[in-house]
């Protein structure tokens, strides 16, 4: 009887009797036909057991590296075991045959430890010794797979072959096939970086499509490890050197097309990370071929037509700024202007366009690069990033002495840069002067033309959800298929708002007004947000409310938590005893309340950007008398048109701090057709404001 079929009856397993093993079959078929039989699987049959032969199971985790340096891999992989963990005599190794006498001979003496056995399935001790021995043996059993031709599939336009590389580890057959299988089915896949992440027993590789991460493969170690190698070996990179962050780059061509690669490398606790941003020349294209929407289309245009000044594209990383820069610079290269640039890096060659790469190491830097760029007699410049005050320092000055900057920053949406500009160190004054527009951008996936369903019929909960936050019924919904990776989804579209700064908003700019007001009065004069884009883009069918959501959710969050604070009452009035009682009042009430003395000085609240929902005026003041006051100030401040105004009687002034008594004047003559005022009736005033105020909401 076969010792597992031994083992399994004195176990008293269920079907033990019909286990029937023949001798002469090997050890890993043995296991698969007990599993099969007993219907338990291998690790299960393990843990039942090994108590029958009075040992313990193996545990895997507690695996010590030093063990394996014990035993040879030879030996290891012949006799199908498995070293987890030593002492000063002894060797504890997983087995799956605890009765082959020869294998305690032959661990005692490569080891010179006596062997104490624990047992495990032949797969677990298999999987083990994969991941924890460099051989090429496992690496082609990974590559067995892949077809013969992928090895020729990406060829290498740039390469530099580094004294210290050791061709017998990183130029091999197999790791070579291996790192072009991923590139390859990157490029294929329309991913824009490859991720190549180590872990604790084993590698992760993962593409982004569509700006959204998906799963590849996994990878052993000791083929993590080599793919880095191989990696860094495209980029001109320092194999050798594993504990420092490097940067490179390097062009490839897969099936007749060139790609760029731009890599980087990082330490990682386990071994070192890699990512590679994949960059496609042939996608820099005109501002009409990436999908921006017409309205959009003039606005930037307009900017672009701008002599000097400064335009900022700004949003998150990934989000598109580059490419949407560089067509409108492809737009601009008309040859009949000028046009330079400064990068970190170059991400795409353009014709006619001189282009400096950021170098700190040989001192080129934004600043420096940008000062030796005035006196090339530019039209206009690029800048990659404003990242430091003297950057933004040197392109204030650019713009103001005839030049058009272009520049990107990091900010949510298009007058949160003005705030960031500040915080660079540029003045209110300067910001106002020379900023002639900001684009705020994000990309948001398109719908797959080929899987995409019409919307008919019910909602599901999550749609009925988002249709009543943004207000839009979808036309269609995302299914899968396998040309988009069952996502659903594929490619990208542009969302952009575009803000122009007007004279009136240079004013609010260089009068302190706050980002969130200043985004307020940039829509009022025609910009529109990007949720707004974003709905538009739902409404023509080509995207769906979970991808909006999924890309500016927390964007309407914030804006509905803005909009959700209690509304603002302007008071105006001469008297500032009767300002301070009506604040008091309309504060209890739960208002926030904004004083103005006059006319004049309510206006320049109103454009500062505050919304009010109420104005209380006195208009029999003389500065309120003028009858053309409401439609000139409608005309100048927009926000008026949305506040009601309600008047207050002409009331006497409330009694104030005490003060030293003059002598008494005599009382004015008495005037018989104006009623004398009472005293103010608050009460009434309170539930007047209460019954304006419901109505502004209706």
């Amino acid at each position: 009887m076969h010792w597992l079929a031994a083992a399994a009856a004195r176990a008293g397993l269920k079907g033990a009797d019909a286990l029937v093993i023949p001798p002469d079959t090997g050890l890993i078929d043995a296991w698969e036909i007990a599993s099969r039989t007993l219907g338990l699987s291998a690790p299960e049959l393990a843990k039942i057991l090994a108590p029958t032969f009075g040992l313990a199971e193996a545990d895997f985790e507690k695996a010590e590296t030093r063990a394996l340096t014990l035993l040879p891999e030879r030996i290891a992989r012949k006799y199908h075991v498995f070293p987890v963990r030593e002492d000063e005599r002894h060797l504890v190794v997983a087995t799956a045959d605890p009765t082959n006498i020869e294998v305690e001979h032959a661990i005692g003496f490569a080891a010179g430890r006596r062997p104490i056995f624990e047992l495990a399935s032949p797969a677990a001790i298999e999987e083990a010794l994969f991941g924890a021995f460099a051989s090429d043996r496992a690496m082609d059993q990974l590559l067995s797979s892949v077809d013969e031709q992928v090895a020729d599939a990406v060829r290498v336009v740039e390469d530099l072959e580094p004294e210290s590389v050791d061709a017998a580890e990183v130029d091999s057959a197999p790791v070579v096939k291996l790192t072009n299988l991923i590139l390859r089915d990157a490029i294929i896949q329309t991913a824009s970086d490859i991720h190549i992440e180590p872990g604790a027993k084993g590698g992760t590789v993962r593409f982004r499509v569509d700006g959204v991460m998906r799963q590849y493969m996994h990878l052993p170690m000791v083929a993590l490890n080599r793919v880095v190698s191989r990696i860094k070996v495209l980029g001109r990179l320092d194999i050798a050197d594993r504990i420092r962050p490097q940067d490179g780059r390097s062009r490839v061509a897969v099936d007749g097309r060139y790609v760029d690669l731009r890599i980087a490398t990082v330490p990682t606790r386990d071994a070192e990370k890699a990512v590679i941003r994949i960059l496609r020349p042939e996608s820099t294209r005109r501002l009409d071929e990436v999908g921006v929407t017409p309205r959009e289309l003039a606005r930037l245009r307009q900017l672009l037509n701008c002599r000097d000044g400064i335009v900022i594209v700004t949003g998150p990383t990934g989000s598109g700024k580059t490419t949407t820069m560089y067509s409108a610079i492809r737009e601009m290269a008309t040859g009949e202007v000028n046009i330079s640039t400064v990068e970190d890096p170059v991400e795409y060659e353009l014709p006619g366009i001189t282009q400096i790469q950021v170098d700190p190491k040989r001192g080129i830097t934004f600043a420096n690069s940008l000062r030796a760029l005035l006196r090339q007699d530019p039209d206009v410049i690029f800048v990659g990033e404003i990242r430091d005050s003297e950057t933004a320092q040197i392109a204030a000055q650019a713009a103001m002495t005839g030049h058009l900057v272009l520049a990107t920053l990091h900010t949510n949406d298009a007058m949160s840069s003005i705030t960031r500009l500040i915080d660079l160190g540029l003045d209110r004054q300067t910001i106002a002067t020379t900023l002639r527009g900001v684009l705020a951008q994000r990309l948001i996936r398109r719908v797959c033309p080929d899987c995409a369903q019409p919307l008919i019929g019910a909602l599901t909960e999550e749609e009925e959800a988002l249709g009543a936050r943004y207000g839009v019924l979808p036309l269609s919904r995302a299914m899968g298929c396998k040309r988009c990776g069952n996502t659903g989804y594929r490619g990208r579209l542009p969302l952009i708002e575009v803000a122009v700064i007007t004279p009136a908003l240079a004013d609010m700019i260089a009068g302190g007004t706050s980002g969130h007001a200043l985004q307020r009065a940039a829509i009022s004069q025609g910009m529109a947000p990007l949720r707004d884009v974003a709905i538009a883009r739902v409404r023509r069918g080509e995207t769906t409310l979970q991808e909006i959501e999924r890309v500016i959710g927390d964007q309407v969050e914030d804006q509905v938590h803005q909009d959700s604070g209690p509304p603002a009452i302007l008071v105006v009035n001469a008297d500032p005893s009767w300002r301070r009682m009506a604040r008091a009042l309309l504060e209890g009430g739960g208002f926030r309340v904004a004083e103005a003395m006059d006319a004049a000085q309510a206006m320049q609240l109103m454009g500062s950007g505050e919304e009010f929902a109420l104005m209380v005026t006195d208009l029999m003041m003389p500065s309120m008398m003028q009858p053309a006051f409401p439609s000139q100030a409608q005309q100048r401040v927009p926000s008026l048109r949305h506040t009601t105004a309600i008047q207050m009687p002409n009331v006497p002034s409330l009694p104030g701090p005490p003060r030293q008594e003059e002598p008494a004047a005599p009382p004015p003559p008495a005037t018989p057709d104006k009623e004398q005022a009472g005293p103010v009736d608050w009460a009434r005033f309170a539930a007047t404001v209460q019954s304006s105020i419901r109505r502004t909401e209706h």
